[in-house]
This record gives C-alpha cells, structure tokens and sequence, in this order.
C-alpha cells in the first residue's frame, strides 16, 4: 500500500484544457541543471563552480533518513511536539505512529499555516511567481509548477527538506504506461480515467510551456520545467492535496500530515482548527504507543483510491467500494436518435458509466435502462427518462414504469454479464499471483502492477457477482408472479366456461 499523505475530504477534481494528446514517455526521475534558473534567489556554490548540478526530485517512498530531515526541519521551523513520530510501517512503508498513549476525540497534528504550500505561498523565485499570476493560472497547474521551481532551487529553497522527503515517484496510475494500462486494466473502466487523467497533464503542461515558459526561457529552463518532471508534480498533488473547509475550501499541502496512511476503517481527515490556528484532525478511536495511526482519504472506491494513491485495499475491507458498469443504447434502436438527443439535452452520451455497489444501484442507472428499452409508444417520456439519468428531473427522483421494468432489469443484467466476462478473461488469464505488495520495492515492476490489477479487477468483479446474483433473483420472482397471475387467470377462465 503506498504511503498517504494524501486526503481528499472532498472530491477535488481539476479542470485542465487539454491541447495536444501526447504521450507520456517512461518516467526518469533524475534531471540535471545545466543553468541556474534567472531569478533573485542566489544558487549554490556547487552550481556556480560546475555548471551542473543534479535536481533529486524526491526520494524512495520508504527512505526514514529524508523523513527524519524533514521532522527535524519542521520542529525547528515552528512543529510543535508531537504524540507521533514517523517510522517504518507495514501498511504504506512510512508512516506515523503513536509515542504516548492517544485518546479518541484527541486533536493531533497542529501545523502551523506557516509550515503549509498554498496557492499564496511565497516562491523562492519571485518573478516566476509573478509570471505566473500576471497570466491568471489556476491553483493546481500553479501548485504543480511552485513544486518543480522549488525543487530546481534545492537547498536554496525553502521547502527543501519536504521536497526530498517526498516519493521520487508515486505509485498512482499516472505513472502506468498506456500498454501497462491496456494490458492490466482492460476489464476496469478506471484504466478510462486514468488515461483521461495523464491527457489532462500532458494538455496541462502544453498550455504552460506555448502560453508562458516558451515566453520566459529564463525562469522556466525546459531542462526543469519539461513534462517527466509535471508528471512528478502533479503525481504528488492528486496523491497529497487536501482541500481546508475552514479556511473556505483552500487547497494546500500539509507537511508531516501527508506521511499519514488511509485506513477505510476510519472517517477522520485534516482541516483547520480556530482554537488552535493549526492543521489538526481529530481521531476517531484511541492509540497504543506503536501503533500506526491512520486517517481517511475520503470514501472512495478502490478503483479511485489506485487512481490517485497506487494502492488497493484488501478485498471486502472498503465500505465504499463500487464499479463503474457501462450502459450503452443500442443503435439498432428505431428509436435511437430521438433518445440521443434526449441524453443530449442534458449533457449526456449514449454511453455511460454508473458506480454499483454491493448494496444497490443509483437510481440514474435505473432511469438510463428504462430510457434504453422504452418503445416507440412512450416516446413523450423520453426526456422524463433522460431527465432522472442527469439527476436534474424537477418530478420525483424514484420514477418507475412497471410496463418496462423487466426489460428494464434485463438490460442491467446484461451488461453486467458481458462486463463479468471481461474480467473472468483477464483473471483466468493472470493465473494466481498472491504478492506482497506493501513491499513493492521487493518486486519488479511487472509484477507489481500486475497484482495491483488483480487485486483491483478481483474486488471489481466481486461486486458485479453480487448484482448479477440480486438482478437474476428479482427477474425470477417477477417472471414467477406473472406466471402465477397466468395460471390463476387461466384458472378462472376453465371455471366460467
């Protein structure tokens, strides 16, 4: 499981505008500096006399002497003394345990604002700052870019002792080459995000480098400012970005705070505290001494969780585990224009995608399937139906049409087998594999990813399992009960005659 310093209380997904859809070479996390970047910060002496220097961006996830320069760092920046320490765990490789005895409702942490990078943290280089600004760039392409800036300035920098306490390379699916993705992650619809996601980088970083470094080739070197090194940047914002309610929404990362690993046992997660003018979060059971503590990275499914953590979690261990089943209108459907442009209306494909859980559905798949087997004779209703899948219906959300509902079932049912097939194939063809992946520097890459997959597309699977078993019970009873109201119709037929 990778080291989370990574929370996301609430879903926080950026808006790129993708301008060219590039790929992502293999990642190689060692750049050198030919030049000083241009700015009013001086450089180091080793720079001045060599020319070169390499920038270390980062450090191996499990690396305790980077993590006990940075708690050094933080104490002697402000940190006050804390219950926790950071060691080497089992679950994530580094983590935060306990020193003394923790109550539940304790307040841990109390970082200082200070000591956390915001949009309006202050840049070791001003004038790229600046430059940046001046061009009204948003908070997390900016935030991708202070990281690389601050990095490249090394012990110039500030934020030095966080940047090299930071993973050289995380372990989340922007960091999976799209055959690793085509190959491992066929059957999840996660491997469409996570391309989606590297597009959204790599359109990113095209805009920045056109628009601003091409312009300022000074403070922005491509040697330093290229698109291995936004890969680094924004592989560390979706993995440790949090979003602060009480300091309305703000989005910073949290040094010491991200050294804490997920647990989907636990419900807490940071925000800033009034009382205490820190980062706090407050825990939600008690701590022995050695004992790892844990935080909540927001209730997501394990798919997301590998998406942006590089981690799954042990099957049936994730209350909030869900798979996303694609829906699509058969275009053989005579009625399928007119049901496009219903779908349309409301900024929807003939495709889409719905989280299932082991628990049940949303009723927006409920409302797709109905669209989708709805004949001729109840085209009005089309843009009711269309309606309910957006959730933007104005009548009651629990719409239902008993005359189509079977067909209905059948639909979900349908597409829910020939998604378990896809799964069954690259399981069966997988063979049994059983890693451990805590460890994954003990393990070569292929194999890595290789269990990741298999872990994922297992609990995937599992839920799927699970609806095709509660839809092929509902269609029985339903199909019985008509039978049964058959038999007794029948029945009195026979008498009056």
């Amino acid at each position: 499981m990778a080291e989370a310093s990574r929370i996301l209380y609430t879903t926080l997904i950026p808006s790129f505008s993708p301008i060219h859809k590039t790929y992502i070479p293999q990642y190689s996390p060692t750049i050198l500096r030919k030049h000083p970047i241009h700015c009013s910060v001086s450089t180091s002496d080793s720079t001045k006399t060599t020319g070169v220097q390499s920038i270390p961006w980062g450090c191996e996830i499990d690396s305790l002497e980077n993590a006990s320069a940075l708690q050094r760092w933080l104490s002697e920046s402000g940190l006050p003394i804390q219950k926790m320490a950071i060691e080497r765990v089992d679950v994530g490789e580094r983590g935060l345990v306990a020193l003394k005895n923790i109550r539940k409702g304790e307040k841990l942490l109390f970082v200082p604002p200070a000591l956390v990078i915001t949009a309006d943290s202050e840049w070791g280089c001003p004038e790229a700052g600046e430059v940046l600004k001046k061009n009204s760039v948003p908070d997390w392409p900016l935030l991708a870019t202070y990281l690389i800036s601050e990095a490249s300035l090394m012990e110039s920098s500030r934020w030095n002792n966080y940047i090299s306490a930071l993973p050289r390379q995380p372990y989340s699916l922007l960091y999976w080459s799209r055959t690793e993705l085509d190959q491992y992650l066929e059957a999840s619809q996660i491997r469409e995000r996570a391309i989606e996601r590297i597009t959204n980088v790599v359109g990113t970083y095209n805009d920045l480098r056109l628009r601003i470094f091409s312009q300022y080739p000074l403070l922005f070197p491509e040697e330093v400012f290229n698109l291995e090194t936004f890969k680094w940047s924004f592989g560390i914002l979706f993995s440790r970005l949090v979003r602060l309610p009480s300091m309305n929404g703000k989005v910073a990362l949290v040094p010491w705070a991200d050294m804490l690993n997920h647990s989907c046992e636990v419900e807490t997660f940071l925000d800033y505290d009034r009382s205490s003018k820190g980062i706090v979060f407050t825990t939600d059971r008690p701590y022995e001494p050695g004992e790892q503590v844990f935080i909540s990275y927001g209730k997501k499914s394990n798919g997301e969780l590998l998406l942006s953590y590089g981690f799954v979690p042990r099957e049936g261990t994730n209350p909030s585990d869900s798979v996303e089943l694609p829906l699509s209108l058969k275009k053989s459907d005579s009625n399928y224009k007119e049901k496009l442009e219903a779908l349309k209306k409301h900024g929807l494909s003939a495709s889409q995608c719905f989280p299932v859980q082991v628990t049940g559905w949303p009723l927006e798949l409920m409302a797709y399937a109905y669209l989708a087997v709805s004949p001729s004779s109840m085209r009005g209703q089309f843009e009711e139906m269309a309606a309910a899948v957006s959730n933007k219906t104005t009548t009651k959300k629990d719409m239902r049409y008993p005359e189509i509902e079977e067909q209905a079932l059948q639909f979900i049912l349908d597409s829910c087998e020939s998604s378990i097939s896809k799964y069954n194939k690259f399981l069966q063809g997988s063979g049994s594999l059983d890693l451990d992946v805590t460890s994954p520097k003990q393990l070569n890459r292929r194999l890595f990813l290789k269990q990741l997959a298999i872990d994922l597309c297992t609990t995937e699977q599992r839920i799927l399992f699970r609806t095709q078993y509660i839809l092929r019970r509902r269609l029985r009873d339903m199909r019985s009960g008509e039978l049964r109201a058959l038999r007794i119709f029948d029945a009195f037929g026979k008498l009056f005659k």
